[in-house]
């Protein structure tokens, strides 16, 4: 299916504009719904990004923040302990992990926070309603990035700034290189090859020439690249690391291609190679990002 074919589609907000269909249906389906199962244990693979990504974005205590692409909403809420008397907006594509976003949100009593289901590439934002916009590897998937941004920029007040964390290459991301080694078992293809530059996903924005040119068009201006990495944690020991591993995103496709067996021996395979990450009761795997700030004109 065409990405850039624009429809109307139905969520739990009301009417929503989408023109990401193939990332609508992926995030209402089977990954929205096991990303939104596993919250905790996604946060606590991303986490080690979030102290680089809040120093970059400054959040001041009246800051208005938009958070796009914010999943089950960690990255929100702490912008709102932040922004203690302003406000933080999370909006994503996905029904199922926004629920879980105002559970928390209202397990922890934050007034000051919200979500909505919707496009940021055609969301229709109020004009210059935000100080901060933020995002934890929640930009790469745009059908258009040159039209999102600028959306985007547009709901940032003159002046405003954005930070966000996005995928650099695959070299430097230990989850991608263990699954690529096990191309004798699985039908990897060019999976854990460097990414394709321009193309949504994971590594769309990992040129920073492109990704300078399309922040340009979009209107911003200051724009700053600086490579993070960060080590999370995947599992409690190498077995439930790899068992998670392959029963998610790029994993479960690759072995749904494959018989139960080989499927069983994929995953005794990975589990060996993932025991020497294991210490002190976890799984760390480290993973390689850029951290980007732009601003939009005064």
């Amino acid at each position: 299916m065409d990405p850039t074919h624009s429809t109307e589609t139905s969520s739990t907000d009301g009417a929503q504009h989408i023109v990401n269909i193939d990332q609508a249906q992926a995030w209402n389906g089977y990954e929205g719904t096991h990303w939104a199962r596993n919250r905790d244990r996604w946060d606590a693979v991303n986490a080690g990004f979030n102290e680089p990504l809040f120093t970059a974005a400054a959040i001041g205590e009246r800051d208005r923040v938009l958070d796009i692409g914010c999943g089950s909403g960690c990255t929100t809420r702490l912008a709102a302990r932040r922004a203690v008397n302003g406000r933080a907006l999370g909006l994503d594509l996905s029904g199922p992990m926004l629920a879980r976003a105002r559970e928390s949100a209202r397990h922890e009593g934050l007034g000051n926070v919200a979500f909505e289901q919707g496009d940021a590439q055609v969301h229709d934002f109020e004009p210059g309603a935000f100080d901060v916009v933020i995002s934890r590897f929640g930009v790469m998937f745009f059908a258009d990035p040159v039209a999102a941004f600028a959306n985007i920029g547009r709901a940032l007040r003159p002046g405003g700034r954005m930070a966000f964390i996005c995928g650099a290459d695959a070299e430097g991301n230990e989850w991608l290189q263990t699954i690529a080694g096990l191309r004798d078992l699985l039908p990897i293809g060019d999976f854990g090859a460097p990414g394709r530059p321009g193309n949504p996903g994971m590594f769309s924005l990992a040129d920073p020439d492109r990704t300078t040119e399309v922040l340009s068009s979009a209107g911003y201006e200051h724009i700053d690249f600086a490579r993070v990495e960060a080590y999370g944690i995947w599992g409690e020991d190498a077995a439930d690391a790899a068992a998670f591993l392959l029963d998610s995103g790029p994993g479960r496709h690759l072995t749904s291609q494959v018989a139960p067996e080989v499927r069983d021996r994929a995953r005794q395979a990975l589990t060996e190679s993932l025991r020497p990450h294991e210490a002190n009761g976890a799984l760390r795997l480290r993973s390689t990002a850029w951290l980007v700030t732009a601003d939009r004109p005064k």
